[in-house]
C-alpha cells in the first residue's frame, strides 16, 4: 500500500517590497505650490478684497452716481483732458504716477485747480508684490508729498499699479490710515478697444455708484480720450451724474 506522499511545507514568503510612493509625493507637493501660487496670485489681484486696510472698488448706493477715475500720467496731453472735462463740466480723479508729477509738477497744479482730485499710484509704477516695506514708503510717501505740493487738501486715495497688493503695502496703508481705491468698470485694459466700443462697456457694465478705471495718457491712450466726450453723454442719457472719489466714500 503506497504510503501518500506528504505535503510539502510552504516555501517561507519574506517581508513584501515596499512600493515607492516619492512620484505620488512629488504630484502632491508639485498641487499643493500651484493652488498656493494661484491663491496669492488671486490675493494680490482682488479688487475687493486685501489683507490689512480699507479698500473700495465701488460704492453701494441708490443714487445714479460714478466716479471717473484716470491711471497713470500726467503728461503732454492734460491739456486735452482737461478741455474734455471742463467741457462737460465733469470733475474726475486722476491716480497720478510719483515721478511724472515731479518731472511737471504743473500739471498737477493744473488738475487741482480744474477742480480735480489727485489720487496716488506709486512713485515709479512698480508692482508693490513682494516688496519690503522700505520700498513702499518710499514709493507711496514720496508720491503723497508731491501731491500736496500741487495745493491737493483732504484724503489722498491710493491705486497700486496694475491693481498688484499683497501684505507689505495694505499693511502700510493702513498704518497711516490711506485708502485703497480699486475699480469696478474697466473698459479699456488688454487689447485697444474703439472709442465706440469702450462706450459700449460702460454704459452696459456701470451700476449706481460704479468707480470707472480709464488710461487716457501716452498715444496709446487716444482712443480712451476720444471716448471720453460720448462716454459722459451716455452715462448722462442713463440717468447719471459724475463726482470724485472723495464725494462718493462720502455716501
Amino acid at each position: 500500500m503506497e504510503t501518500p506522499d506528504k505535503e510539502k511545507p510552504a516555501k517561507a514568503r519574506g517581508p513584501r517590497p515596499r512600493r515607492r510612493r516619492w512620484p505620488l509625493l512629488a504630484v502632491t507637493i508639485t498641487a499643493a505650490l500651484a493652488l498656493g501660487t494661484l491663491g496669492v496670485h488671486r490675493l494680490a489681484g482682488s479688487r475687493t478684497y486685501q489683507l490689512a486696510g480699507d479698500l473700495t472698488d465701488r460704492v453701494e448706493t441708490r443714487e445714479k452716481v460714478v466716479a471717473l477715475t484716470f491711471d497713470d500720467g500726467p503728461d503732454e496731453h492734460i491739456s486735452e483732458i482737461v478741455g474734455t472735462l471742463a467741457g462737460e463740466h465733469v470733475r474726475a480723479t486722476f491716480f497720478v504716477i510719483g515721478s511724472q508729477l515731479e518731472v511737471h509738477p504743473e500739471y498737477g497744479a493744473t488738475l487741482v485747480a480744474a477742480g480735480h482730485q489727485l489720487g496716488n499710484h506709486t512713485y515709479t509704477h512698480r508692482r508693490m508684490v513682494f516688496v519690503s516695506p522700505d520700498t513702499v514708503a518710499a514709493e507711496v510717501e514720496r508720491t503723497n508729498t508731491l501731491i500736496r505740493e500741487t495745493g491737493q487738501e483732504g484724503d489722498i486715495p491710493f491705486r497700486p499699479p496694475n491693481g498688484k497688493k499683497l501684505l507689505t503695502l495694505p499693511l502700510h496703508l493702513a498704518e497711516h490710515r490711506q485708502r485703497t481705491v480699486m475699480w469696478d468698470v474697466e473698459p479699456d485694459s488688454g487689447a485697444r478697444p474703439t472709442p465706440a466700443e469702450i462706450v459700449t462697456m460702460v454704459r452696459e457694465q456701470a451700476r449706481p455708484g460704479s468707480i470707472i478705471l480709464l488710461h487716457p495718457w501716452y498715444p496709446t491712450g487716444r482712443n480712451t480720450r476720444e471716448a471720453i466726450t460720448p462716454l459722459i453723454e451716455g452715462l448722462r442719457a442713463d440717468g447719471y451724474r459724475f463726482v470724485t472719489i472723495a464725494e462718493l466714500l462720502a455716501r
